[in-house]
């Protein structure tokens, strides 16, 4: 999940009112680029072994199709980005209780996939969820020369907050807390079930959302339990807050309820056969 500056920037300029604008930090990344502080919270051990991974499922009969091949009629682009870090986080859930305005997806849908279109900012449900069963099929393109964080990089955000990284990990080295699979620098998986760029692959995930008390504190922490193609790599793990980019993450009151997000981390993923189950 490193971030895609231009991205991110672009979005903060326009974010509209000018009062809900002021409320989000700026990031100044020329200034970070100094010091570098994301590299405090990337865990380099251990390396998850790895397993060859199982096949797909299809939808069951109560579950709400997000994607079924067809269109993006369930999802919406955001005006306001993820948070990287928890001040940014704060400001964008505040400028959201204010601002509820929406745009239309600009994703690509071909041959029967979403494919994320670079640079336009990412994709997100137009409904909002709690708790809930998700599967999500995706595929990292084969892209000679691509590494590390750069080659193949998107995200499952539970409620535009909580992070399962999409990474092409197969043979690819990157900080484990990082790699797909991996709960954004706060969890590394229990095994690496990564098939080869250009195959597809899936993410069985069961989230339970945090609750909090009427005045703000925290009643009970998220949990996230995941299969990556079929094989258990996160055993029902307790996060600490948000999946951000630089520093410590920490709980902020926020809605029962807020849609999924994917990102658009500036490469060309794809996904197909997304579905969930309210829990």
């Amino acid at each position: 999940m490193t971030i895609l500056r231009s991205t991110l920037s672009l979005m903060l300029l326009l974010t509209g009112l000018s009062v809900l604008a002021q409320e989000i930090p700026v990031i100044d990344w020329e200034e970070l680029d100094k010091t570098s502080p994301w590299k405090a919270t990337e865990q380099w051990e251990p390396v998850p072994q790895k397993v060859t991974p199982g096949f797909f499922t299809t939808p069951p009969s109560d579950a709400i199709i997000l994607f079924d091949g067809r269109d993006l009629s369930q999802w919406h682009n955001p005006k306001y980005p993820y948070g990287v870090r928890m001040d940014h986080v704060k400001g964008i859930l505040a400028a959201k209780a204010k601002d509820t305005e929406v745009f239309p997806p600009t994703w690509t849908v071909k041959d029967g996939t979403i494919i994320v279109k670079p640079g336009t900012g990412h994709l997100e449900t137009n409904q909002a969820f709690g708790d809930v069963q998700l599967h999500i099929e995706w595929l990292a393109p084969v892209d000679e020369g691509k590494k590390d964080q750069g080659y193949s990089n998107s995200g499952v955000f539970f409620m535009g907050l909580y992070e399962v990284q999409i990474l092409n990990s197969y043979e690819n080295k990157t900080y484990p807390n990082g790699q797909a699979g991996s709960l954004y620098k706060q969890h590394i998986p229990l095994v690496n079930a990564s098939r080869p760029p250009g195959e597809w692959q899936s993410y069985d995930i069961v989230f339970d959302a945090p609750e909090f008390h009427d005045d703000g504190q925290l009643k009970a922490p998220a949990y996230i339990t995941v299969f990556h193609n079929g094989v258990l790599i996160q055993n029902h793990v307790e996060l600490k807050g948000p999946c951000i980019y630089i520093g410590e993450p920490s709980y902020t009151q926020h809605p029962a309820k807020l849609p999924l997000l994917l990102q658009d981390h500036g490469n060309l993923v794809r996904y197909r056969n997304i579905w969930l189950r309210e829990l």
